[in-house]
């Protein structure tokens, strides 16, 4: 957050002002303006990849709930998962209503931009998990596999 700072206080002058053409409205903004959107995006991105993580991963009690309702039969199963399935969008909607609201309000929709690109920050982390850990499977079994032809 403060290579944030830094890049909001390096690229915005002391003061700037922001003109929000539909209302004819100006605003005046320090650099913590700015900051303060992507900071908000941010911290929503957080809120929503760990909320997405307590919903699907094995680990936590949702998705083993699920699994034991598939004992039951299909009929449980498939009222639970899509219960589960609306359950895991309600934080992820409410983050990003929230942190468009607050970016809106000091920004408008450069705000909101700014927003979505705090947000979008914690992709590259997520993908090169997600792309690591086939990779690091495959080279386990490949490893295993030489392990066996010796």
């Amino acid at each position: 957050m403060g290579v944030i700072y830094l890049v909001a206080y390096l690229s915005y002058p002391e003061n700037f002002e922001l003109i929000i053409t539909e209302t004819e409205m100006k605003k005046d903004l320090a650099p913590w303006t700015p900051y303060l959107c992507s900071v908000f995006g941010l911290v929503s991105g957080m809120i929503i990849a760990a909320f997405t993580e307590y919903v699907t991963s094995h680990t936590y009690s949702p998705v083993r709930e699920l699994a034991a309702s598939c004992k039951a039969g299909p009929a449980s199963n498939v009222t639970l998962g899509l219960a589960l399935g609306y359950l895991s969008t309600l934080v992820p909607v409410i983050a990003i209503a929230v942190t468009a609201f607050v970016a809106n309000h000091y920004m408008g929709y450069y705000g909101v931009s700014l927003a979505a690109l705090g947000m979008l920050s914690n992709l590259p982390l997520s993908l090169a998990i997600d792309g690591y850990g086939p990779i690091s499977d495959n080279a386990g079994g490949i490893a295993e596999m030489a392990e066996m032809g010796e």
